[in-house]
């Protein structure tokens, strides 16, 4: 708790003090900046405000920008634009500006492709499409319109701004149609207005306008869909136990095989691989390390919405949600580290020191590499997602004297403070020979059968959250959000432990892997969607996009096998020690 509290104290003690900064007198400046402009369409493909000829200040002053605002491919710069606390304007000159044959040429290509820019007033952020586009002669012949003119309508209450309305004025437009030089009037209008609403609230509407009442009701109903999709499954599993596998457990509590030769005759099923069931799995240090790589993973995620349901991510705080994310994935590696070399020594590893290798690159390195690879696709483009050479020292300075010295204590203490496998049954000398299974035992046709209803469960949430990543939602309701992962959790268990079982019953007793791979399928199903989403569900298009979208969504679907992988092998490990210590197998 005190490394979270250190987050908050760092990255989100910034939205909080800043409040107090928010007080003006008449005719004092009211912060604005100009952020970044992008086609709409493609989130992740954003440029600098002044990569269009707009009007630039003599000396153009960029913001000092956080490692979160950098990850998140903000650039803010001053302008030209000067707003004082409740003084109006009508029309005033921004500047006057010959446009050249290229500087039409970027306008053009910009209202094309829907460019909008973001600003911030007062923190408040602000959009706006560069301009529009109209056809004439039934769509054979288009116009481009710049707009040159913008009205601000600002609401404040008493000395504090509270809310910020931007509107194109459509009657004051420069025409970009014909490649030539066009002189171009930039003005814009400030109208103050008085509002009640108190400061606190000021963000309300953000969030208001995110989730409208019809939206509320699709997730609670995803809840109560997936909630009776888990009963229905835990009600399954609780009959097939009381049914038949109680008897069976009842039937076998006397010695297995005393009770072999009174009925002379040979057990199968799962009680006929006691001596295998506990045997070790293959490449037991990958296993560990994935074990630890997954429950790292869990940690983060369930912290990450902790923070949010505390309410530390507030809607338009710059970089806070990013800054957190870095900085806590870093601090729970010490988590990583732990859970991999304790469960390697309780496997009977001995080079923990190559275990730590494998746990700390299982998950970081093909995210450092796809990072890497995309970074210097978006500074081909010139994007501001290109994360400039300060981030780069940021990122490699909170891993290298944050995470690495965790995990590896993390480690240290996993070794020393293991146990001793608990294994219900003495494991044979000899590995029993696995019969010939069906083709739907194999590990592809399981993988398939057992992400399908974990999938179900985050089917509904999973729009939401891509519209938040790759496109313009706000998501602020982390309360449905989490119980919305409990379930999935719950029910990755449940299919785990009942296809186990079923992998037990046909005397294949290699379940280790087998647990973990279809734990983690949810991931591929994920993966899909993405695919789905991307074609069918979104408007991106373009290398730049497309390479981000699938290369992130390849990292994230990968990151959720590794977790639910590890709640699938645990709730599995659960079952079978519970399934055959209620058995007399010695």
């Amino acid at each position: 708790m005190f490394f979270i509290a250190l987050v908050l104290i760092c990255f989100g003690s910034k939205v909080k003090s800043d409040a107090s900064n928010h007080h003006f007198n008449k005719g004092d400046l009211v912060p604005f900046y100009a952020n970044k402009i992008g086609p709409f369409h493609n989130p992740r493909e954003t440029y600098a405000y002044y990569d269009l000829p707009f009007c630039p200040p003599d000396t153009v002053k960029e913001e000092k920008l956080s490692l979160g605002e950098m990850l998140n491919g903000d650039r803010l710069v001053s302008t030209l634009y000067t707003f004082e606390f409740l003084v109006d304007k009508d029309y005033e000159l921004l500047c006057n500006k010959t446009l050249r044959k290229t500087d039409v040429s970027k306008f053009r290509n910009a209202i094309e492709k829907d460019y909008y820019m973001q600003l911030y007033f007062d923190d408040l952020p602000l959009w706006a499409f560069i301009g529009s586009m109209r056809y004439t002669d039934e769509g054979k012949n288009s116009i481009y319109d710049v707009f040159t003119h913008f009205e601000f309508e600002v609401l404040y209450n008493k000395d504090q701004v509270i809310e910020v309305n931007l509107r194109s004025d459509y009657n004051s437009l420069a025409y970009m149609t014909n490649e030539k030089e066009v002189d171009v009037g930039f003005t814009y209008s400030v109208k103050w207005k008085m509002l009640q609403q108190p400061f606190e609230k000021r963000m309300d509407r953000y969030i208001g306008s995110s989730f409208l009442p019809h939206h509320m009701s699709v997730h609670h109903h995803s809840i109560t869909f997936s909630s009776i999709a888990l009963l229905i499954v835990t009600i399954s599993i609780v009959t097939f136990y009381v049914l038949v596998l109680r008897k069976d457990i009842s039937k076998y509590s006397l010695d297995v095989e005393e009770n072999q030769v009174a009925e002379n005759h040979e057990e199968t099923g799962w009680k006929n691989v006691h001596g295998d069931v506990f045997r070790f799995p293959k490449h037991k240090s990958l296993f560990a390390a994935a074990l630890g790589s997954g429950t790292h993973l869990l940690v983060l995620i369930v912290s990450i919405l902790g923070l949010g349901f505390l309410g530390y991510f507030p809607p338009y705080a710059r970089g806070v949600f990013w800054n957190a994310l870095v900085v806590v994935y870093a601090i729970t590696s010490v988590v990583s580290g732990y859970a991999s070399a304790s469960f390697y020594s309780q496997l009977e590893g001995t080079n923990w020191m190559k275990n730590m290798f494998l746990t700390g690159d299982l998950f970081f390195v093909p995210l450092f590499l796809t990072f890497g690879l995309l970074n210097i696709v978006a500074n081909f483009y010139g994007t501001t997602v290109a994360l400039p050479l300060r981030g780069i020292v940021m990122l490699s300075v909170v891993w290298i004297f944050l995470a690495l010295p965790l995990l590896a204590l993390g480690g240290f203490i996993g070794k020393n403070r293991s146990t001793d496998f608990q294994a219900p049954c003495r494991t044979a000398k000899c590995p029993k020979d696995i019969p010939k299974l069906r083709w739907y035992r194999g590990v592809l046709p399981q993988m398939a059968l057992a992400g399908i209803l974990p999938f179900s469960v985050i089917y509904i949430q999973l729009y939401y959250i891509f519209a938040t990543v790759w496109g313009h939602r706000l998501y602020t309701l982390y309360n449905i959000l989490f119980v919305v992962f409990i379930l999935l959790l719950i029910m990755t268990a449940l299919v785990s432990v009942a296809l186990t079982y079923f992998q037990l019953a046909a005397e294949d007793h290699e379940w280790w892997w087998r647990s973990f791979f279809c734990g983690g399928s949810t991931g591929l199903f994920i993966y899909g969607y993405c695919i789905y989403y991307y074609f069918w569900r979104s408007d991106m298009s373009g290398l730049m996009q497309t390479s981000f979208f699938f290369g992130y969504m390849a990292c994230v679907s990968y990151g959720v096998f590794l977790v639910l992988g590890s709640v699938g092998f645990q709730a599995s490990l659960l079952f079978v020690r519970y399934l055959y210590a209620a058995i007399k197998c010695d």
